[in-house]
């Protein structure tokens, strides 16, 4: 497949089902040119087992190995943490990291967002580039530049933007991930659906190829990312630090934490129950109506996110989303559907969200 290169000035993405065009890329930055003095690959043992050692021998096949150091971390959630950000930093100081150096982020989420946030804090600030192996860090969390860690339940407390030389997008490797892993991908891809005021032209997409996207089909797969990966890459330019537009990436996600961090559910799992949460909230407050619901739901259901509601703790479910790092003023900022394929930046207090959750979900 021919690299298609995509973005723009400040989120610049290239798509391939190889590594041949990144080692290229490499070779003349770190040989050629001289212009990073050590790189470090940070990955996870998962990535590790899976995918690294072809990633590498494409670059070594051109670049000497001499520049390059590696550094694995656990994989979940659970190691998007201050131990493992010291571990990594600690590591960077035994390399001998300068601030001529560069680092790579191959794999998933968590791995991207901690070794961004490393490169954006070690002898503040390095170069890094974004390689992401799953559907949800391509078509989300490995653009845009937001990197952070974890404080207990709480996602992305500790953290800074810092924006990716460019990110670099390698579909064959979503074939090596677990069913889980490319089930909570699709919550973030449906995510756009929602959000994209296209008249529901990507919604109809992924209703229409739900069987080929879900079994990786090569042309729906890659279009899949590249509507996602274009569209982010559109929303950051606009509002690059998240005051305003960029909001509406957060679909989904303010219902979605709460339900991850108290039922430990992947991140694109919580985010399509959260998804199904806000829905509700809309067609109660009259901002939608019926049957755009009926069919955004459905569409949610076609890829497999069903939920037993009626385990949530109510009282609970709003103290997590009261401690959302979004809320300001002592409101919660709610995003929420407002017309087919649109939605709109509301506050509501959390007394409002606790009474309209019991009335239309009859939580216990």
């Amino acid at each position: 497949m021919k690299l298609i290169t995509t973005g723009n000035n400040l989120c610049r993405i290239m798509v391939s089902d190889e590594y041949t065009e990144l080692a290229k890329i490499l070779y003349e930055l770190v040989e050629r040119d001289e212009k990073y003095d050590k790189v470090v690959i940070v990955t996870d043992e998962n990535v590790e087992v899976n995918l690294y050692d072809d990633f590498v021998k494409s670059i070594f096949a051109i670049t000497n190995s001499k520049y390059f150091s590696k550094i694995c971390i656990k994989p979940g959630e659970e190691s998007k943490c201050l131990d493992t950000f010291n571990e990594i930093i600690s590591k960077f100081i035994d390399i001998g990291m300068s601030r001529k150096s560069l680092v790579i982020a191959f794999g998933g989420g968590v791995v991207g967002d901690l070794a961004g946030f490393a490169a954006a804090t070690y002898m503040r600030g390095i170069d890094y580039i974004q390689v992401p192996t799953t559907i949800l860090s391509q078509v989300d969390s490995a653009i845009g530049g937001k990197t952070g860690i974890d404080v207990g339940v709480y996602k992305n407390m500790i953290g800074a933007f810092k924006q990716p030389l460019f990110t670099y997008i390698n579909t064959e490797t979503l074939k090596t991930l677990p069913s889980d892993e490319l089930k909570s991908g699709f919550g973030e891809v449906i995510k756009y659906a929602a959000i994209m005021d296209d008249n529901g032209e990507f919604e109809k997409f992924l209703n229409d190829n739900a069987v080929e996207v879900k079994y990786l089909d090569n042309e729906k797969i890659i279009k899949a990312i590249m509507k996602c990966a274009e569209f982010k890459a559109r929303i950051v330019k606009a509002d690059e630090r998240e005051t305003g537009l960029r909001k509406i990436l957060n679909f989904g996600h303010t219902f979605g934490h709460a339900i991850e961090m108290e039922y430990g559910l992947k991140h694109g799992e919580a985010v399509a129950v959260g998804m199904k949460i806000a829905f509700k909230v809309a067609l109660a407050k009259g901002y939608i109506k019926k049957d755009y619901y009926d069919n955004f739901v459905e569409l949610i259901d076609k890829y497999d996110f069903e939920f037993d509601f009626s385990k949530i703790n109510i009282e609970k479910l709003v103290e997590n989303i009261k401690k959302d790092k979004k809320n300001s003023f002592g409101d919660i900022s709610v995003i929420l559907p407002d017309a087919s394929s649109c939605v709109g930046i509301f506050k509501m207090s959390s007394d409002d969200i606790e009474e309209l959750l019991k009335k239309e979900f009859n939580f216990m």
